[in-house]
Order: structure tokens, then sequence, then C-alpha cells
């Protein structure tokens, strides 16, 4: 079989959520919908995500659109057993986690505190609970500045988070700090991600695109390393390289926000022709979402629908592009946590020749299966290939 694909170029557009799993619930999201209840308060025009299918995958609450889809498009659940950024990322790969990560809703536990202050060699620190990042630092700011205390603080999530004003704590210094915590967050206390969050300025302080992760590696078999293992370039883009500890990655850029996200994207593909190029763009999550800005979050994706634009227009006859999500963050529902949803799966390519609906996929570890076999390479531990809908796709007499 000789594969169908030279290059695949996958966007994930961070927590761009398209409706209630049937298990949210159990995560206190019944009733969440990312995308459907943006619409409830804005138009958005994003016709090129609507020419990929966007508004024809089943059951969403999406009005549907008269224009014939050009694309391969669908939706995925999440079989792991959580809703953050590192469990959804690892899951596309093809490592589902049925055991959560911990989280910490009191804060950390005081040996874990005492450790890191200790082996940073810093006067103390503050917080020590669960907070919005904004938040936190309005409130612990100026005290963090007067006593050099890093301000620390969880979430929902399974993180650890370090907030440092630049001026007191350079960014190199504060990596250093997480690097430090990661090392001393393992065991019981392993936590997905510890995540430097500078900030700059006076009141009102604003965060900056300094921010790192730095996350647990995952299992090694994912079709990352497969690709790596194969020669096969794996760029990465954003966080993504963060998200998966550098595991499978040859080469990185960071970003600074989505309109950057996806010019490295298109420079990437100016000078990598096979492999993957794996993209995030994490604005929608961390901007918009987690703040609750819904009049943000539609411009985010109108904006990013015209860069898509761009994007498709420089793909090649080889080409495969994969749009899909990694949880939700309805900027409607309470709290200021992920939601529990399915993800859109759009996909696109100059060989299509008609449309293709995938209706459910029953993990979001079918996507990284498709890709395992479209390059060849051994299958992964979960998820079900959709390889043979792009041939239907393709071949018109199917």
């Amino acid at each position: 079989m000789n594969e169908l694909f030279k290059r695949v170029i996958w966007i994930v557009i961070d927590s761009v959520g398209i409706g209630e799993l049937p298990d949210a619930d159990r995560f206190g999201d019944a009733g969440a919908d990312t995308l459907g209840h943006i619409l409830k308060y804005r138009n958005i025009n994003v016709p090129n995500m609507t020419k990929l299918g966007l508004t024809h995958i089943d059951n969403t609450a999406l009005p549907k659109s008269d224009i014939t889809p050009i694309g391969v498009y669908g939706k995925a659940k999440e079989i792991s057993n959580g809703k953050d950024t590192t469990i959804g990322h690892w899951e596309m790969i093809g490592v589902a986690m049925k055991e959560p990560f911990p989280t910490y809703p009191n804060g950390f536990p005081k040996d874990v505190i005492d450790e890191f202050v200790k082996k940073c060699n810093i006067p103390g620190i503050l917080g020590n609970c669960t907070a919005s990042g904004t938040e936190i630092i309005k409130e612990y700011g100026k005290e963090h500045i007067e006593s050099k205390k890093p301000i620390v603080y969880t979430s929902a999530d399974s993180v650890f988070q370090i907030a440092c004003h630049e001026d007191v704590y350079s960014p190199e210094k504060l990596y250093e700090m997480c690097r430090i915590a990661r090392e001393i967050l393992c065991g019981e206390n392993a936590v997905a991600r510890v995540i430097a969050r500078p900030f700059i300025g006076g009141y009102p302080y604003e965060r900056t695109s300094n921010r790192r992760d730095f996350s647990l590696e995952p299992d090694s078999n994912n079709v990352l390393v497969k690709l790596k293992e194969k020669g096969l370039s794996v760029a990465a883009v954003g966080k993504i390289e963060d998200i998966f500890a550098g595991s499978g990655i040859t080469d990185a850029v960071h970003t600074k926000d989505n309109q950057d996200g996806m010019d490295k994207t298109l420079d990437y593909m100016n000078s990598i022709d096979k492999g993957l190029i794996f993209t995030n763009l994490v604005e929608f999550d961390s901007k918009w979402g987690h703040r609750r800005d819904v009049e943000g979050y539609g411009k985010g994706l109108e904006e990013f629908d015209v860069r898509l634009g761009d994007l498709i227009e420089k793909l090649e006859e080889n080409d495969l592009l994969i749009i899909n999500a990694d949880h939700g963050c309805d900027p409607t529902f309470k709290g200021t946590d992920h939601t529990r949803e399915y993800i859109p799966v759009l996909c696109y390519s100059k060989k299509f020749k008609k449309p293709k609906n995938l209706g459910i996929l029953n993990s979001f570890a079918d996507i990284g299966t498709t890709i395992c076999e479209n390059f060849e390479l051994p299958s992964l531990s979960v998820g079900e290939s959709f390889y043979h809908i792009f041939e239907e796709a393709i071949n018109e007499f199917i």
C-alpha cells in the first residue's frame, strides 16, 4: 500500500468543543457546548471551516449550511478520564489515560511545597490554592514583587502553576524553578503539567507569551515516536513540544498567539515536505475560554478561519489537513474550567472528490491511528483508523 499523503498538517483549535459528551454530568459539565453557545450570543462567519463540513457534523447545535462540503467531517468522543490539554492531546496520539492525573482542589501538600521552597532557595510561596491565573496575580502581584515569593496555584486540571514577575525572576529562572517542581512532582503527585506563568507591568499586570509547560512524558507507543523512528519530520508549533515533553519531536517552535501559530505553520510548510506539522492554537482556551470572553472567542474563530484560507491555498496535492479540538471550554458556562465535550474533526485534501461524513469517532486516538496507517507505521494500542474514508473521498466511484 502506498501512502495517500506525503505530509500531514494537524491543527488543534484548543478548547473548541462541539457539545456535551454522554458522561459530561460526571464531570459537572451537563449542558456545556462551547461552539453552540457562542453562536447563541453572536453570529460567526467561518466560511472555510463551513466548506470543510463544520456545520454538517451530526447532532450539533450549529445551524446547517446549504453549502456542499468539500472535506471529511465528524466529531470524536474522549475515552480518557479527564478533560484537560494533556489528556486530550495524549489520546490523539494513541495514549489513553484510564486513571486521571492527580488534582489539588485544596492546594498542594505541605511536604511538596516545603521541598520546592528549599530546592529553589526562595523565601517561600504565595497562594497554594485553586485560582484563575489572571485573578491570582491581581491578588498577590504586589506582595510577590515586595517579598520575592513566587505565586503557586492550581486549577481543576492537573497543573502546578508558578507565576512570577519578569523583573523579579527572569523567565529563565522561572523555568529553572519549574524543572525543580517537575522533579519533585512524581509518583502519587505526578501532575500532568508544571506551568511557568510569567507576567509584567504594574497593576493591572499582564501575562506574557513566555509561558512554558513542563509535562510528563507519554508512553512511547504513540504516532509521534513512530514517525520519528521512521526518519520522518515531526515539527511542533506552539505548546505541542511541551505537551509531549519533546517525545517524538524533531523540530519545534513556540508561539506568542494564534496568528503567530499560523505564521509558523505556514513557514514549516515551506521547509518540510514529508512527515507531520503539528500545531496547537492556544488562545481559544487561554485567552477567551477560561476568561469567559464570548465576543473574543467568536472573533478569534473568524480570524483563524481567514488564516485557514491562506493555508488551504498553500496545500499541495499530497497534503492532508486535519483540524480538531482537544476538549471544550464553554465561555458561557459556570466557572472557568474546561468542559467535557465532543470535539469537531475536519479533514481536507485537494485529492478529495466528494465529501464524507465520519459520524462519531469512538476515540480521539482514531486520528493518530489514521495517520499511522497513512505512513505505514505499526498500529497504536488504541484507536480505529478511518483511512478508508479518505480512499472513498478520493475515489468518486466507490
